[in-house]
């Protein structure tokens, strides 16, 4: 456990790295810090803090740079950081332009992410454990082919075209989506193939094919994505002066792979989590932090929020944006599920 001259000599070295992304001397920690201490009993705590793995020098005469163990601890050290009040009324304000859409809704999350962190922003779309069916319709088109239009709990919308044998009029079939919607609505695919005794065999088409694409969108993980700002983070200088590193972040992201090394496969419910550097569970993105939020209606449909950057990433104000921008996206679902909950939107 460190001593508190250690941790505070620690966050300085942190700090002024995430700021200035150059090694970090013990005369800048000695005008940067409130210890009254000597420049010599500072080089010998970095000296400490090198061999306990806090922090590293590149070069025997360079200052020193934090480890993912020394970003631990001043993220672990924040306390409770809010977004400035001015900013939530931004936020707020945008959000109030976007008509009541999710995939409308996810882009400007994204997108307002990126620019406020300057750093990837990545937000999936809100999934259910299992699909809901929220309300089907069947259209006409001609003779006997017909357009099924299905929504899914969470205003998701998916189309098929179905064949039937003979000619069904627009009448009928309006009459039996009626009669579908009113036995299955906010039924998972389990349970509505439990109550398809008595179907006829044109109900049952349709029901068919209802399931079939309910077993796609439950078989859908990760793959609605709503992403932004990779030009922020190619920018950083990490990136400008490993190509090599700037390339696997392009992969990731080219061939969608970002998104699955990111999620930790356990999530610990709503509220925001770092996860540095090789505390990441995919190697590809050991050299990276994340900090994510999940949001929307836990057990009934859940998306993530999250940024991606160097470890030397500006924590606080990243982790007060994910955290406020979940807050906004919990409200929002909330209304696509006709739940009301209460978001304190501004802090004093």
């Amino acid at each position: 456990m460190l001593s508190q001259r250690s941790e505070t000599i620690l966050k300085s070295i942190v700090a002024q790295y995430i700021v200035k992304a150059s090694p970090v001397s013990s005369g800048s920690i000695t005008s940067d810090s409130e210890l009254n201490v000597s420049s010599a009993t500072i080089r010998n705590e970095m000296v400490r803090l090198e061999k306990e793995g806090y922090i590293t020098r590149p070069h025997h005469s360079s200052g020193s740079i934090p480890l993912d163990k020394g970003y631990r601890i001043y993220v672990d050290t924040l306390g409770d950081i809010k977004l400035p009040a001015a900013e939530q009324r931004m936020v707020n304000h945008l959000f109030h332009q976007v008509e009541g859409e999710l995939d409308g809704w996810l882009t400007l999350a994204a997108t307002l992410l990126s620019q406020m962190v300057q750093n990837v922003a990545l937000v999936t779309k809100p999934k259910t454990d299992a699909c809901q069916l929220r309300h089907l319709e069947v259209i006409s088109l001609q003779d006997s082919l017909t357009l099924l239009i299905i929504v899914f709990q969470g205003a998701k919308v998916r189309q098929q075209l179905i064949q039937f044998e003979g000619n069904i009029t627009q009448e009928e079939l309006k009459s039996i989506a009626e009669k579908l919607n009113d036995t299955f609505s906010g039924l998972t695919r389990s349970e509505i193939s439990k109550k398809m005794e008595g179907l006829s065999p044109v109900e049952k088409k349709i029901i068919d094919c209802l399931l079939k694409e309910m077993e796609a969108e439950d078989n859908r993980q990760y793959v609605e994505s709503y992403l932004d700002g990779l030009h922020y983070t190619l920018n950083q200088p990490e990136l400008v002066h490993n190509h090599g590193q700037a390339l696997n972040l392009m992969e990731l992201v080219e061939q969608r792979h970002l998104v699955k090394s990111i999620i930790p496969s356990k999530m610990k419910g709503q509220g925001v989590q770092v996860v540095i550097g090789k505390e990441n569970e995919t190697e590809s993105v050991h050299d990276y932090s994340v900090v994510i939020s999940q949001y929307g209606l836990p057990g009934e449909a859940t998306g993530t929020i999250s940024v991606v950057g160097p470890t030397r990433m500006q924590y606080a104000r990243t982790i007060a944006t994910v955290s406020y921008l979940s807050l906004i996206l919990n409200l929002l679902v909330a209304k696509l599920y006709g739940k009301e909950i209460h978001v304190e939107f501004i802090s004093e």
